[in-house]
């Protein structure tokens, strides 16, 4: 009788060699049914359906070499048990990792997505980013009036910081919805190369402060000391020997003291300058700088009132400002809840032809097949916000849905 040492190495030896078979079977075994059905096969199946393979190759290998079966004892048996049943086990749950991972549509355009090259990362914390520069010139877009001057300026001095474990492909999206939101863009085209370099197009916007007030309103400038730290969207009360008209601010004039703190001042003249004291607006104006806060001090304030209000500040001789509280944004809280248990939230859009055109919520199991819960669907009559399953989609639909990134990525890549 061979010594312990050497019968649990024949073991291990024994156990390897009638267990590659099992592994491979159970391995393709967990990554078809979680990649097809989402279903995880049980442990015990896997140990059943692997011992009974290993038994049967076992038995060929006895029929090729009889010596292994006379060298075989209890403890090598045992050994070669549980070594099989090892990496049979280790097989099956990389599998069904795989099948959870693998997308359940493939395009060429996820096959060519690059990433950043690993030098350009800046590591802070436990999270890299990278800082996107713009190089050369930022260009026109052809159809598209030109940029001005401070604008361009604006967009390569810029600090751009975007997440580093995104594809090329969205860091050229995201950068350029941020160009759009801050700059007030009408159009926008990035290409980022591996080392972070952007190349940037641009076209300003069509329209200027009337896109910006609502239906229904008008946009009143008015000569009053305008407070500190004071931003477009605010919502101020100006307060007249009349009464007290609440309003939006839309922007705040480049005079004395009263300028964004991150913009030029505009020339006297200049028809980029907000309306003048006492004029009401209602039709095209060029565009105002872009949003930032006011220093504070003295200088025009241009609201968005009610239409029967306009007249009333009008008339009013420097009006007081006083801000309101908006109170506190709950729904942040909840959006950081769910990026912290590793759920994203995404707007897509509904490709036509796709699986999800001219079909319910329900009939295409989205939760199930795409691993995505949709919380809202806008459709061009409006809204709908946790929609049941007898929601029905055509081709243009945004579906807005909440799921880990990699479900995420696959539902785009299947739908829009």
């Amino acid at each position: 009788m061979a010594p312990l040492p050497v019968e649990v190495l024949f073991g291990i030896y024994l156990g390897v060699l009638t267990g590659i078979i099992p592994a491979l079977v159970s391995g393709v075994l967990g990554f078809v049914f979680k990649y097809f059905t989402d279903v995880t096969v049980p442990g015990f199946a896997v140990v059943v359906l692997g011992l009974a393979i290993a038994g049967v190759n076992g038995g060929f290998l006895a029929l090729a070499d009889p010596s292994l079966m006379q060298n075989a004892s209890a403890p090598v048996i045992v050994v070669a048990i549980i070594v099989v049943l090892m990496i049979t086990l280790y097989a099956h749950a990389k599998g069904d990792e795989l099948g959870a991972k693998f997308p359940h549509r493939l395009s060429f355009g996820a096959i060519r997505d690059r990433t950043l090259s690993s030098d350009v990362v800046d590591f802070v914390g436990s999270r890299g980013e990278v800082r996107v520069e713009v190089s050369g010139e930022v260009g026109d877009i052809e159809g598209y009036p030109p940029l001005p001057d401070a604008t361009r300026t604006g967009i390569r001095e810029g600090d751009w910081r975007l997440p580093a474990d995104l594809p090329i492909s969205e860091l050229e999206t995201r950068l350029a919805e941020r160009l759009r939101t801050e700059f007030d863009l009408s159009e926008v085209i990035v290409e980022i190369d591996e080392r972070g370099r952007a190349t940037v197009s641009a076209a300003p916007p069509l329209s200027g402060l009337s896109k910006r007030v609502p239906s229904g309103r008008r946009a009143v400038s008015v000569q009053t000391l305008v407070p500190s730290g004071l931003a477009r969207g605010d919502e101020v009360s100006v307060v007249t020997p009349e009464e007290r008209v609440e309003g939006t601010v839309l922007s705040v004039g480049t005079g004395s003291g009263s300028s964004f703190s991150d913009d030029a001042k505009a020339p006297a003249g200049d028809p980029d300058s907000p309306p003048t004291d006492g004029e009401a607006t209602d039709g095209e104006t060029p565009p105002p700088p872009p949003r930032s806060t006011s220093r504070g001090g003295d200088g025009r304030l241009t609201v968005a009132v009610a239409r029967p209000d306009a007249s009333t500040l009008l008339r009013a001789d420097r009006p007081r400002v006083v801000v309101g509280s908006r109170g506190v944004r709950r729904e942040f809280e909840l959006v950081s809840l769910l990026r912290r248990a590793g759920r994203r939230f995404r707007r897509v859009a509904v490709r036509s032809g796709s699986t999800l055109d001219g079909a319910t919520l329900g009939s295409a199991n989205v939760r199930e097949t795409y691993g995505v819960a949709v919380l809202a669907v806008r459709q061009p009559d409006g809204w709908t916000v946790a929609p049941r399953g007898a929601q029905s989609l055509t081709g243009g639909d945004e579906v807005f849905v909440v799921g880990t990134r990699e479900r995420l990525d696959g539902f785009q890549e299947a739908v829009a």
